[in-house]
């Protein structure tokens, strides 16, 4: 899975009960735009992201 910057992302909840983060991809740190990627969250948090099963893009309708 590769993202870019200005990807949205979406991280599912893993439990049940748990909410979905959503945010944005502000800067992809691996090689050739992969992983580790910098994510500004909608809420403001910003963290480094290795993207699991539970991300994916997030498309706008």
């Amino acid at each position: 899975m590769e993202f870019v910057a200005g990807s949205r992302i979406v991280i599912h909840g893993a439990k049940v009960g748990d909410t979905e983060r959503h945010g944005e991809v502000i800067e992809a740190r691996g090689d050739s735009g992969g992983p580790p990627y910098y994510i500004r969250f909608d809420d403001g948090h910003e963290s480094l992201v290795f993207p699991g099963p539970d991300c994916e893009i997030e498309h706008r309708e």
